[in-house]
């Protein structure tokens, strides 16, 4: 049990367990041991963490923004003072590599924590003139939130959600995935010794049971959820039973357009990390490539090359470029996806199956000749299995690239900057690269289009999805009544 927190929950500012709770064991997809051992939320636990957040969150936006501001702050100083043993307890919940976790993870959410500080005191309403009377609008806080994050990215979603809600003056509970349910609870404690109010951000374990419980309480004025699709439309529809706010994220099936005078040194790397960082498991991932039919052969060339230089291993181990996917049904997923791309026929070029015999480890994976109506075109793999699509004209590509029903990221890469903004124009995504990709500052909106998902995270866009306007019209004069 070498990442056993000391408890299951954390509610009103303290460790809580309830052993009467279903069992949650958390395993290390490096070698499948169980280092935690954790129970779900029972409805006594899940009242307890509403209450609290609920009697907590009035005084708490009655507070200044200045004096929310400096306690996200100092959360923010504590995450950076930390990375080190943050990121090791994050590879050990996700098995992603220690490279990347010290790097991506933890200091991502310490940046949201940081910009959200910031703004949140500039944040205000306005007064509109109206002749003799005057209106002017107040922006409140909507009240208790309810997080609910992905397995993939789980710190840095519990960072995303909370940073803006607690900095607008909400209160929190937040359910994080059963497959990596520790680091939230670190991040509860680091609140606490910033100074945040007990009760103000609360974690509850759970698997989907207690999320919809969560999601249907009446107390529950916001839901944000990271998910698949399937989740959401759940979520969604139990969200909308109340009225209630929602921001969903779901995942996608995103495209990379690389035109032939494009980079391909450049394109190549793009195309890696948009498929292959974090194992591939990243929703915005751009997992069809499409490639224009004058550099195909040299694109492909370089790509298996690069490929194959790819360091699996060890994720405690720096030097580690890849790691194992999160867990053993993963896995088997993304291998029976590759099975059928093979069956469907699409020409591999790199890897194609598992790495080892322990742990969840797959092969950065390449498919080349690819066609839109195959598997791997049209569904989310969540993994590291890259999709190759040719095509002749910008229209076919665009054209080609809309045909999904996601809409959450998409690509272009080009020389031809006019062609660049006409095409990233063109495509239907919510959030899009030139000549970049899977770059997510907290400064940019995020989030999709279709079936991707609604609203945004990040940016001053995430002010609209956890505060909402209240007008008030101010008469200078006496009443004009007809009565």
């Amino acid at each position: 049990m070498m990442a056993q927190p000391k408890a299951s929950h954390f509610i009103d500012g303290v460790y809580v367990d309830d052993t009467a709770g279903a069992v949650i064991e958390v395993i290390y997809p490096a070698t499948g041991a169980v280092i935690a051992r954790l129970h779900e939320a029972t409805a006594a636990v899940i009242e307890q963490a509403l209450a609290s957040a609920a009697r907590a969150q009035a005084a708490w936006a009655a507070t200044r923004p200045v004096e929310r501001a400096r306690i996200l702050r100092r959360a923010a100083d504590l995450i950076r003072l930390r990375n080190p043993e943050l990121a090791r307890l994050e590879t050990l919940d996700t098995g992603k590599p220690i490279q990347e976790t010290l790097v991506a993870d933890w200091p991502s959410g310490a940046d949201a924590l940081e910009y959200f500080a910031g703004l949140a005191p500039s944040v205000g309403g306005e007064t509109i003139p109206l002749g003799r009377d005057f209106a002017y609008t107040i922006r409140e806080a909507l009240g208790v939130c309810v997080g609910i994050g992905a397995w993939n990215y789980p710190s840095q979603i519990a960072c995303w959600k909370s940073a803006p809600a607690l900095a607008l003056g909400n209160a929190m509970v937040f359910k994080p995935s059963e497959v990596t349910p520790l680091g939230a609870l670190k991040l509860a404690e680091i609140f606490i010794e910033a100074g945040l109010p007990a009760g103000l951000f609360n974690v509850v374990q759970g698997r989907g049971a207690v999320g919809s419980t969560l999601v249907s309480d009446a107390r529950v004025a916001k839901v944000s959820l990271t998910g698949s699709v399937s989740t959401g439309r759940k979520v969604y529809a139990l969200a909308a039973q109340g009225v209630r706010h929602v921001t969903m994220e779901l995942g996608g099936k995103s495209p990379i357009l690389v035109f032939d005078d494009a980079s391909v040194e450049d394109a190549v790397g793009a195309a890696m990390l948009g498929n292959f960082y974090s194992a591939g498991q990243v929703c915005s991932n751009g997992t069809r490539v499409f490639v224009q039919k004058g550099i195909k052969a040299k694109f492909l060339k370089r790509l298996a090359e690069r490929t194959a230089a790819i360091r699996l291993g060890d994720p405690l181990d720096e030097a580690t470029q890849m790691g194992p996917l999160v867990s053993g049904a993963q896995l088997a997923k993304v291998l029976g996806y590759i099975e059928t791309a093979k069956a469907e026929g699409a020409t591999l070029i790199c890897g194609g199956g598992q790495a080892g015999v322990e742990g969840a480890f797959v092969l950065p994976t390449v498919f080349a000749d690819v066609t839109d109506a195959m598997t791997i075109a049209r569904e989310e793999v969540f993994g590291p299995v890259m999709a190759v699509l040719d095509f002749d004209s910008e229209d076919e590509a665009v054209a080609r690239a809309n045909a999904t029903e996601f809409g959450l990221a998409a690509g272009v890469f080009t020389a031809d900057i006019t062609r660049a903004h006409r095409v990233i124009g063109a495509l239907q995504a919510g959030t899009c690269w030139i000549n970049a990709y899977n770059l997510t500052p907290v400064e940019m909106p995020f989030g999709g289009s279709k079936l991707s998902g609604v609203g945004r995270e990040n940016g001053h866009a995430a002010v609209e999805h956890y505060s909402q306007l209240k007008s008030v019209y101010v008469g200078m004069g006496p009443v004009d009544a007809p009565y």
